[in-house]
């Protein structure tokens, strides 16, 4: 392959990888505290994508408003997922209770109750026809950096990516809230004896996963021009492949992971027509599970 156009892809491929960063980080959060997977949040990556959508054919607002927004759309959707799929769950507060099997599938069949619900209203309302966007907000200017051509869609989801990141950083290591959350995290038990108010943390994971998934969506919907009600379904599967690979529960591990994901789909298009690239993805899902059981930064009791 000529270098430059390796080079094009990587590129591409980053900005990708970024994306599905952003969706596993909610899933990874969620998982690290709940020890269950959300499958609502492709949903939610959605919802974010309408959400702007529809604040764009309203009000035509400036960017910057239409991600603000976007962002309080996803933490509002975020606490209303849990209060229905999760929260009834929890009202067995004993040890017994909080690791048992069938609670945890009871959860999980309960959130793609909620993805599907949400995928149909949006069908039904929508149809299930490209919605398109606004001309004058996509992120399609072309830019050129010597070889490499970029589009300013690029060069946000880069700059606002490595912004929420370490703005997620600062949340759980220099907040109340993040404190709350990790301590949630590493033993629900200890956190309520200790006086954590362990609700108040699930429901903060909640929202920060899902303004994450949230600001995904509209970026990828500005960036390709066009939403469509099923558009949550592909990149929730990556980003849950970047969780398993990274470790269940490693949010460098899912970001790390996420990122070869995206380079690795993109460069492989120049092999193989897009209806393969999926390939990819589920290819480095088994050879984890073949040669990492516990992911690539995870720990040995954390097997899939």
């Amino acid at each position: 392959m000529d270098p430059t156009v390796l080079l094009q892809q990587v590129v591409n491929g980053l900005s990708i990888g970024l994306v599905y960063a952003l969706m596993a980080i909610g899933f990874t959060l969620i998982f690290g505290v709940l020890n269950v997977v959300n499958f609502a949040h492709g949903e939610i990556y959605t919802i974010g994508a309408f959400a702007g959508l529809l604040l764009i054919t309203a009000l035509q607002p400036p960017l910057w408003m239409v991600l603000s927004l976007v962002l309080l759309s996803g933490g509002l959707a975020g606490v209303v997922l849990e209060r229905l799929a999760f929260r009834p769950f929890r009202r067995f507060r004993d040890e017994a209770s909080l690791k048992s099997k069938a609670m945890r599938e009871a959860t999980l069949l309960s959130s793609l109750a909620v993805s599907i619900i949400v995928r149909e209203v949006l069908e039904l309302k929508f149809s299930g026809e490209m919605q398109t966007i606004a001309q004058s907000y996509l992120l399609q200017r072309p830019i050129q950096l010597g070889p490499v051509t970029i589009t300013d869609g690029n060069l946000i989801i880069f700059a606002l990516s490595a912004a929420m990141l370490v703005a997620l950083q600062f949340v759980l290591y220099r907040t109340r809230v993040g404190l709350g959350i990790r301590a949630v995290s590493n033993n629900v038990l200890g956190a309520q004896f200790v006086g954590i108010d362990t609700d108040r943390a699930i429901v903060a994971t909640f929202v920060v996963g899902s303004m994450l998934g949230a600001v995904a969506g509209i970026m990828v919907g500005l960036y390709q021009g066009a939403i469509f009600p099923h558009m949550g379904f592909d990149p929730g599967v990556k980003a849950f492949v970047a969780m398993v690979m990274g470790g269940l529960s490693s949010i460098p591990g899912a970001v790390v992971c996420a990122l070869i994901l995206g380079v690795s789909e993109s460069v492989a298009t120049q092999y193989f027509s897009d209806g393969w690239k999926a390939l990819v993805s589920y290819s480095f899902l088994l050879a984890t599970l073949w040669f990492f059981p516990s992911g690539i930064f995870g720990f040995k009791k954390e097997k899939m």
